[in-house]
């Protein structure tokens, strides 16, 4: 498969999610724990936005992440 088909079987996949997703989010998009998903977020694995004291993270990067993994 290519990136494009894996990236657009995730967009479906999660089109029921924001476009911008928290945390909790998160730990669900994936079905991991609240430590993974705060590591991820924090090591710069999936990239995101620190605003105060919340991550905000673009759905678009999880999927990047995930197409990534796939390879």
């Amino acid at each position: 498969k290519n990136m494009d088909t894996i990236k657009e079987s995730y967009m479906s996949m999660f089109a029921n999610y924001p476009d911008v997703v928290n945390i909790e989010q998160l730990k669900k998009m994936l079905g991991i724990g609240i430590t993974l998903a705060y590591r991820l977020v924090k090591k710069g694995i999936i990239k995101a936005i620190r605003i105060g004291r919340e991550y905000k993270i673009p759905k678009a990067n999880v999927i990047e992440y995930l197409a990534r993994s796939m390879q």
